[in-house]
């Protein structure tokens, strides 16, 4: 059997259950859908037990009105794979959409239902701005406003560049991952540099971003993004078509590069910013560096970082500094959005969805990026208001991840139909949270008790049977239990931190637990197709 075969096996196996009506829709009470996604946004989020001087009062005044998923991880923890999975509700090792290709190319997703696709298929008004997929596709959308911008960027008359404020050698890692800093300080003031400041727009249309004072700038992307859905909500409402809708919003920040207005930086004074947890030399017990050369951004983004300061403790805090500012900056954007529901008389017969695509590494392990197995790369805020399902202010600690939400939105707004548009696409991977939604502590799901991540090695690793599109055996795989994280790295390595005792991760214990270890390598190997194929262990 070619593992397309096995794929389709399994999916049937894990999926929702969606009989193979077509999916359409008579009845006018179905709720609105607004989703909301951010990206690189981490647990800074009031709530998630994040850092303690976050500022997030909208989405945690969301999160009294519907449910705290504190325990949900993100499949893999890179922006293009992850929402090619989410939003298909296929995990990337079911279709083989691991990395950065194309979602819209790949043999499965191409012939399966977007979950934008899939609403607009059940009679649904589907709109969206901002950066969603990573990949845009218009087809997706009923109507589609701005593609992703993750402006605004310091420009050097000629090219996109880091701030020029921001020290080396990290300076040089450029214009994205390598600049932050407030916008009134504008990049190469009073040096002769014609054509100078600031830019946005993508990147083959850079325009001038117009920055004067506090009081005179343009709305950055996130702001405009945040204006567009909340005009397009009241438009919505005041239409009275009986027509449900689908928004979708994407947000760029906390994504680099951390460029966003003073206030927000001088909420979080670096002279009383709390340092981050790290603990030297936390990355001796750990397997990544077996795998992936020191040159990966992870690794190299933390050594140049810290390279750049007198000391690490500097560094760190001036980063971090920033990244809360872009937080607290994307969670007023995110208000704007809430307040047009409420202020619309929407709010119960509107389901509002906070999440991201991925985390993001502080520096823990020295890794300061995102695409790492651990549980700052791999765990995202979830935040889920449903009308009259969701227990109102509760929390569930149930590991989820975002493979859940496509079930769970289709589920909670009555849509029966099938995801697949013919016999080469598969069925959802994922699960309906509404039992736990319903009863957050005791709620019985049918999902797994553990959240599944992949970490991108390579499509080919050991014993590789070239009929096979990809071998699950080249990738990196980390499981969250309850109470475990397990990983195990394509050279057969593993690590286990025992969550009970040791929330930081700062202990690999595998080799004191090993029954734990093996019995989660099974459930790796179950859920990923390994049992059915060769891996190094």
């Amino acid at each position: 059997m070619n593992l397309l075969a096995l794929v389709t096996a399994s999916s049937a196996y894990l999926s929702t259950g969606i009989s193979s009506l077509e999916a359409a829709s008579v009845d006018p009470s179905r709720p609105n859908v607004v989703l909301i996604v951010c990206d690189d946004l981490n647990d800074y989020v009031e709530g998630f037990g994040g850092h303690p001087q976050t500022k997030t009062p909208n989405m945690a005044k969301l999160a009294e009105s519907g449910v705290r998923f504190t325990s949900a991880y993100s499949n893999v923890p890179v922006c293009a794979p992850s929402r090619g999975s989410f939003l298909t509700g296929i995990y990337a090792h079911t279709s083989g959409n691991l990395f950065w290709a194309k979602w819209y190319d790949n043999p499965i997703l191409k012939n399966s239902k977007t979950l934008m696709e899939f609403f607009k298929d059940a009679g649904y008004t589907v709109e969206g701005s901002g950066k969603m997929m990573h990949f845009h596709r218009r087809s997706d959308w009923s109507e589609f406003a701005n593609k992703a911008d993750y402006g605004p960027f310091a420009f050097d008359g000629k090219d996109r560049v880091a701030h020029s404020d921001v020290p080396m050698p990290y300076n040089d890692i450029g214009p994205v991952d390598g600049s932050y800093g407030p916008l009134e300080k504008i990049p190469f003031e009073g040096q002769y540099k014609p054509g100078s400041g600031w830019v946005t727009g993508a990147w083959n249309k850079t325009k001038r971003f117009n920055y004067s004072d506090p009081n005179n700038l343009d709305l950055t992307p996130d702001e405009k993004n945040a204006k567009w859905a909340s005009e397009r909500i009241t438009e919505l409402a005041q239409a009275d078509s009986g027509q449900p809708f689908f928004v979708g919003v994407g947000f760029i920040r906390p994504h680099t590069p951390l460029h966003v207005q003073q206030r927000y930086f001088d909420r979080f004074p670096i002279d009383e910013l709390i340092m981050p947890i790290i603990k030297p030399g936390d990355a001796e017990d750990t397997h990544y560096l077996d795998v992936f050369k020191d040159t990966m951004k992870g690794p190299k983004y933390f050594r140049d970082l810290v390279a750049s300061y007198p000391d690490m403790e500097t560094a760190i805090l001036t980063f971090t500094q920033a990244y809360l500012a872009c937080v607290n900056a994307v969670d007023e954007c995110i208000g704007q959005v809430i307040d047009a529901v409420e202020d619309n008389g929407l709010s119960e017969n509107t389901i509002i969805i906070v999440t991201s695509d991925h985390g993001w590494d502080m520096g823990q392990k020295d890794f300061l990026f995102k695409h790492s197995p651990w549980e700052g790369s791999t765990r995202i805020p979830l935040i889920i208001h449903a009308p009259r399902v969701a227990k109102a202010g509760a929390e569930v600690k149930q590991p989820v991840s975002l493979i859940d939400l496509y079930p769970t939105l289709i589920d909670l707004c009555g849509i029966k139909g099938d995801n697949r548009k013919n016999e080469k696409g598969v069925p959802l991977d994922g699960f309906s949270l509404r039992p736990l939604l319903v009863e957050p502590e005791a709620g019985q799901w049918d999902g797994p008790d553990a959240a599944l991540s992949m970490v991108y090695g390579g499509q080919k690793a050991g014993n590789f049977n070239p009929e096979e599109r990809w071998n699950p055996a080249a990738q990196n795989w980390s499981l969250r239990s309850a109470d475990w994280r397990y990983i195990i790295y394509n050279n057969g390595m593993e690590e286990l931190y025992n969550h009970q005792i040791d929330p930081l991760e700062w202990d690999n214990v595998v080799k004191q637990h090993p029954e734990v270890a093996a019995k989660m390598r099974d459930e790796v190997k179950r859920m990923t197709y390994l049992d059915r194929l060769a891996i190094r262990k």
